[in-house]
């Protein structure tokens, strides 16, 4: 919705204007607005975020946990590993750390194949793009070439107008049969339907270029004319020379180059889980005890054993010295600081054997990659497919451009000449009518075989990676 209300504002604005839209603000209100670019771009992201995460996937995991409960009935002491029946608060916080040493080269492929993922993602970004401008040149080109048309067919009716207008006063006078005029009458109208017909097409080929920009259809929308340059050059590069650029410069062809790089990636991925994990592991934790007490000696007194020592008749009991304490809880904080503990560990993971996981594994990776270089081969021979035959196209246009030129200045020659007979009274309206039409006819011709050589030449740019405009 705000791309459209931006996109509403600007023709808005240009219509108050009474400004022109240049070629370079359809195409950046097409990429802009363009759905399937924007959803290109966000396959762009998708892929950037995956290839980061590959990195981080090779540094260090640590990770922390904390609790704290009250345990209640017969429980053991976290602390002193003694049972007890009474009600216990415990706490055990800690933080493990580990890292994978070594797992077949697993870690690094996976980084690879992300990191073409992403190139590959970055080039179908670019190669949306640029098939979207081609499509606005086209659109753009299309709306120009039917003003053109619409300004010729005007120049056409005028003269057809002027005709009959003439020969109107000449039926009244006697001097021509009504023939002539209901002939030169029909001639009118038949342009008038024809010029009925290029305003539709013109409003059709404006629809068209809204809809390549996403905004709504503006019936009275302007364009810059000095934004395209017509060629009428013949086509320096040949077939094969056109072929070698783009499969050097254009965006799909290294699109695919980065799938095959990054099935070749996969394929290794999979033949690491033949090999052994090794991890490197370490953690630091405390505890804390809600039954935990520390012992200060306070003072030492005598107590009665329960024995005796006899001398004769007399029984005389035996006292010892025993040491009294003071006990305290001990706090939270305390408890932490004193109990800290250490680990450090490296362990080892053989596969041995996993249901032949990992085989298949590596057979599928094969036939994946195998499948992506066919895709690589397919977009190379319908590439150049579509080049020899886009070549071949604007060959045929050029040379069809050239006669054109060629007719139109015999027609009009003919024309000039059939106008002053005609207007003497040396042919009839039917004659004149006949170099009219010829004349009109290749007019239109040379307008729509300009315009088709210019476009024909800017596709042949477009898969050499130039700038089209």
């Amino acid at each position: 919705m705000k791309y459209h209300l931006t996109a509403i504002f600007i023709l808005f604005y240009y219509s108050l204007h009474a400004q022109q839209l240049t070629l370079k603000q359809c195409i950046d209100t097409a990429i802009k607005n363009n759905i399937q670019v924007q959803q290109s771009g966000l396959q762009k992201q998708t892929a950037s975020i995956n290839n980061q995460q590959a990195k981080m996937n090779l540094l260090p995991a640590v990770n922390g946990s904390w609790n704290y409960g009250f345990n209640f009935g017969r429980n053991v002491d976290p602390i002193t590993n003694t049972f007890t029946n009474n009600q216990l608060e415990s706490s055990n916080p800690n933080v493990n750390a580990g890292v994978v040493l070594f797992n077949g080269m697993r870690l690094q492929n996976l980084l690879l194949q992300a990191n073409y993922n992403y190139k590959a993602a970055a080039m179908d970004y670019k190669q949306a793009q640029d098939n979207l401008v081609l499509n606005v040149i086209l659109a753009y080109m299309q709306v120009l070439v039917n003003e053109d048309l619409i300004a010729a067919s005007k120049v056409q009716l005028a003269v057809t107008q002027k005709q009959v207008e003439r020969m109107d006063v000449l039926v009244k006078e006697g001097s021509a049969g009504s023939f002539q005029l209901t002939d030169m009458k029909g001639q009118m109208a038949n342009e008038q339907i024809n010029l009925v017909n290029l305003e539709n097409s013109l409003q059709q080929s404006k629809l068209s270029l809204c809809q390549l920009m996403n905004i709504p259809y503006a019936a009275a929308l302007t364009l810059e004319r000095n934004q395209i340059q017509l060629n009428d050059a013949v086509y320096a590069q040949s077939s094969a020379e056109v072929i070698a650029a783009a499969m050097e410069y254009m965006a799909l062809i290294k699109a695919n180059e980065y799938r095959v790089k990054s099935a070749e990636a996969n394929r290794k991925v999979a033949r690491g889980a033949y090999f052994p994990t090794i991890s490197l592991t370490g953690a630091m934790g405390s505890g804390y005890s809600s039954f935990f007490r520390s012992l200060t000696p306070t003072s030492v007194v005598e107590e009665n054993t329960g024995l005796y020592t006899k001398n004769g008749s007399v029984r005389t009991p035996v006292f010892t010295e025993v040491q009294k304490f003071n006990q305290q809880p001990v706090g939270y904080f305390t408890q932490m600081k004193n109990n800290i503990g250490y680990f450090a560990g490296l362990s080892v993971q053989v596969p041995i054997f996993n249901n032949l996981q990992a085989r298949n594994r590596i057979k599928l990776a094969d036939i994946n990659y195998k499948n992506v270089q066919l895709d690589a081969q397919n977009t190379h021979y319908q590439l150049r497919q579509n080049i020899e035959q886009a070549w071949l196209n604007m060959n045929a246009s050029y040379k069809r451009f050239n006669a054109l030129q060629e007719q139109v200045m015999n027609f009009e020659e003919s024309f000039r000449a059939a106008t002053v007979r005609f207007e003497n009274g040396v042919i009839n309206a039917v004659e004149f009518l006949l170099v009219k039409n010829n004349f009109d006819r290749s007019t239109i011709n040379l307008i729509q075989a300009k315009y088709e050589y210019t476009f024909r030449t800017k596709l042949l740019d477009f898969y050499q990676g130039r700038e089209l405009w």
